[in-house]
């Protein structure tokens, strides 16, 4: 994290209005629990280096690159891509409010950090999703793409390093684009968002298998 920087980050032990911490409603098991973890221990350097609220500047902390990261990544494992499906998840659905943790997340922040740090966010989300793969935390069957699970041609034990790490990234790249697909279906198609967001809903609390 850079110097001086002055961000908002998440509080999950903190009792809040409706007298539950945020910590009790995961199993510890749970896949955001995975996902916070890995993004905790990336480099987000250039994320935090845009934040423009630091020690001898005025206004508002910033929310949390890393919550920001882990929300959008979490929620392309789920095959979301629409800013306000998301905002309403982090809003009604446990692991999405875990993932925020109390910190301040919304359709605008998330719809500007995917157009500012497009790039960046594409890199990191294909890094992430490729790095929880090989790490064994996420398996290829986990991703959904379109609507259909992802295997392997061959069993797991037959493929050489070389060519699983090729099925990873064909399918993470797939992932992320079909994220993206959605994400500007979405912005046409003022039911997708309500969809989505039901059928996050529907996978509840699903533990990593």
């Amino acid at each position: 994290m850079s110097k001086g920087v002055r961000v908002i980050g998440p509080d999950r032990a903190q009792l809040r209005w409706e007298m539950v911490d945020l910590d009790s409603q995961l199993p510890d098991d749970h896949r955001a629990r995975v996902v916070w973890a890995f993004v905790q221990g990336m480099e987000l350097g250039e994320l935090y280096d845009r934040i423009k609220a630091r020690d001898e500047v005025a206004g508002r902390p910033a929310t949390d690159p890393q919550v920001v990261l882990a929300v959008w990544l979490y929620a392309t494992m789920e095959g979301i891509g629409s800013a306000r499906a998301i905002d309403r998840l982090c809003q009604q659905h446990a692991a999405y409010r875990w993932l925020c943790g109390g910190a301040p997340i919304n359709h605008d922040l998330l719809s500007e950090f995917r157009r500012e740090c497009a790039a960046t966010l594409d890199r990191l989300l294909s890094q992430s999703l490729t790095g929880l793969i090989v790490e064994k935390l996420v398996t290829l069957e986990e991703l959904l793409i379109d609507g259909t699970k992802v295997r392997a041609h061959a069993g797991r034990g037959s493929m050489s390093k070389r060519k699983r790490l090729e099925r990873i990234a064909k399918a993470v790249a797939e992932r992320v684009a079909g994220a993206e697909g959605r994400a500007g279906q979405g912005s046409r198609r003022a039911g997708a968002p309500a969809q989505a967001a039901g059928l996050a809903s529907r996978r509840g609390a699903r533990a990593p298998g």
